[in-house]
């Protein structure tokens, strides 16, 4: 009879150790459910900080632009408030560059600051003084100053084709210019800012209306510096040169061979083949002239190249070349543009830029074209793909 308490107190143990461990896991679940309930609440709280912190990184980016917009022309205003002439340039940059946008910036400045043009004279090569007309009313050629070739090499060892910053080559161009106007009594207002300025556009961290704030583009005439007897009485000006937007390969020259010579159906071409390569990193194409394919390089020396090309283009039906260089200058002389390409990477910031000011313009019409999209083959009586000859 003894066995019987002893059983049940077994069986009350084991009961006892049951619920204990019952009432652990129970315990255990909880306290799970409390750190899983407890991250939840911490995921939700730091998702809007992430969001603050997030946003707050672009503020302080965004911020930082406008302090890099802020300086530049606190600079300009601290150049122009000593009251002395103002050397613009040197420009030794590129040829499409100081049409597309250091000219059009120039006449911001000239507007914001209301400038004189007699206080500013400016300095670039080739003879272009013509571009600066209703800017500076003076114009000194830097290869009237410098060897050509001299300047060449010396350009070509900066590395660069931008000017972000004075080199030891612009330095030696303001001494030049300061010997050749007799005084150093001149402030000199460097395309270096605009391109520190203008690099918030080109890297996406402004919009198209930053560079409507700061551009003014307006229509240009060019000075006759050649007989104009030379040039047909109807011709269409033609500059095609090797870029990364139009890569020298033998395809292509032949491919743009072919169109000369179906332009040249249709009207006599005149080609703007300098044979010259001085101020930038672009050769011309050459492609042999016929009877009404006509070269300017018997025109052309280095002091007046693209003066002279920019009086040819002016009197033109009509420009086709190269999406750059002169095709930027073109609609500003009036004249119906097509500017062909085959790589458009390094062109969007740009066409975006020139499409809009001259459209706004009114001037010559500004068509781009990917080359491979235009048929070369189609027959000359067949509507014309070039701007001026539809």
């Amino acid at each position: 009879m003894s066995l019987l308490p002893q059983a049940v107190r077994n069986l009350a143990r084991q009961r006892q150790r049951r619920v204990a461990g019952q009432v652990k896991q129970v315990a255990r679940q909880g306290e799970h459910g409390v750190i899983n309930a407890t991250k939840s609440i911490l995921r939700r709280l730091r998702r809007p900080v992430r969001a603050i912190s997030r946003r707050k990184a672009l503020l302080e980016k965004q911020w930082g632009y406008f302090r890099t917009e802020w300086q530049i022309e606190r600079e300009l205003e601290t150049i122009i408030a000593r009251g002395r002439p103002l050397v613009v340039g040197p420009w030794i940059s590129e040829v499409g560059f100081e049409a597309l946008y250091w000219i059009p910036f120039l006449h911001w400045v000239q507007t914001a600051f209301r400038l004189d043009p007699d206080r500013l004279i400016a300095v670039s090569r080739g003879g272009v003084g013509g571009w600066y007309q209703g800017v500076a009313s003076r114009y000194i050629e830097i290869w009237d100053l410098m060897d050509p070739v001299e300047f060449a090499r010396r350009n070509a060892e900066r590395g660069v084709t931008k000017q972000y910053e004075r080199s030891p080559l612009d330095e030696d161009i303001v001494a030049a210019v300061a010997r050749s106007l007799g005084t150093d009594e001149f402030d000199v207002l460097h395309p270096g800012l605009m391109y520190r300025l203008f690099t918030l556009y080109w890297s996406g961290h402004r919009a198209m209306g930053f560079m409507d704030a700061h551009t003014r583009f307006t229509r240009i005439d060019a000075p006759p510096l050649i007989d104009p007897a030379l040039l047909p009485r109807d011709y269409i000006a033609v500059k095609f040169y090797a870029a990364r937007s139009l890569p020298d390969t033998p395809e292509m020259r032949a491919q743009l061979r072919t169109l000369v010579h179906r332009l040249s159906e249709r009207m006599p071409v005149v080609l703007l083949d300098t044979g010259l390569v001085l101020d930038d990193d672009h050769a011309d194409y050459a492609f042999a002239g016929s009877g009404r394919i006509v070269s300017a390089r018997p025109w052309l020396t280095p002091q007046t190249n693209l003066g002279v090309q920019t009086q040819i283009v002016a009197g033109a039906r009509a420009f086709v070349g190269t999406c750059g260089s002169i095709a930027w200058l073109a609609p500003r002389l009036g004249v119906d543009t097509s500017a062909l390409y085959v790589d458009p990477k390094w062109l969007h910031a740009h066409l975006a830029v020139a499409m809009r000011a001259y459209h706004k313009l009114g001037a010559g019409r500004f068509a781009a074209a990917d080359l491979r999209a235009i048929d070369v083959l189609t027959p000359a009586d067949a509507s014309s793909p070039v701007r001026g000859l539809d």
